[in-house]
């Protein structure tokens, strides 16, 4: 089956419910699950970068980085039902939380650092 084009995160979220209606998974979805999804998938993710060194892990053969491309994918359909769930705006979230890390992390203070805002 062929993967259909989207155009926004309101569309993924309406092919994730009806996704999850035809299955009767609806009554599983608890924001508790969803999060613990989020955090199951990210360590996924995780696994196919485990041991590798830094170049290595920017250089993936093509067959790790379609199952990187997966686990990427299903920590953002968790993340993505979790907000539809909550009714979270994720895209308006994440623009929120870049304007107080950018006063948390001034860019002229912090430049080249990989040190956290308490510790600088």
């Amino acid at each position: 089956m062929a993967a259909p084009a989207l155009r926004n995160l309101e569309e993924l979220a309406g092919l994730i419910r009806a996704f999850a209606s035809e299955r009767d998974w609806d009554q599983f979805h608890t924001p508790k699950n969803l999060a613990m999804g989020v955090a199951i998938e990210a360590a996924e993710l995780m696994e196919e970068f485990h041991w590798l060194t830094p170049e290595q892990s920017a250089q993936l053969p093509p067959e790790q980085l379609q199952a990187v491309r997966h686990e990427m994918a299903d920590v953002f359909v968790y993340l993505v039902l979790l907000a539809d769930k909550l009714g979270v705006d994720l895209m308006a979230a994440a623009a929120e939380k870049i304007a107080i890390n950018a006063g948390k992390y001034p860019a002229d203070t912090v430049r080249g650092k990989a040190t956290k805002y308490d510790k600088y």
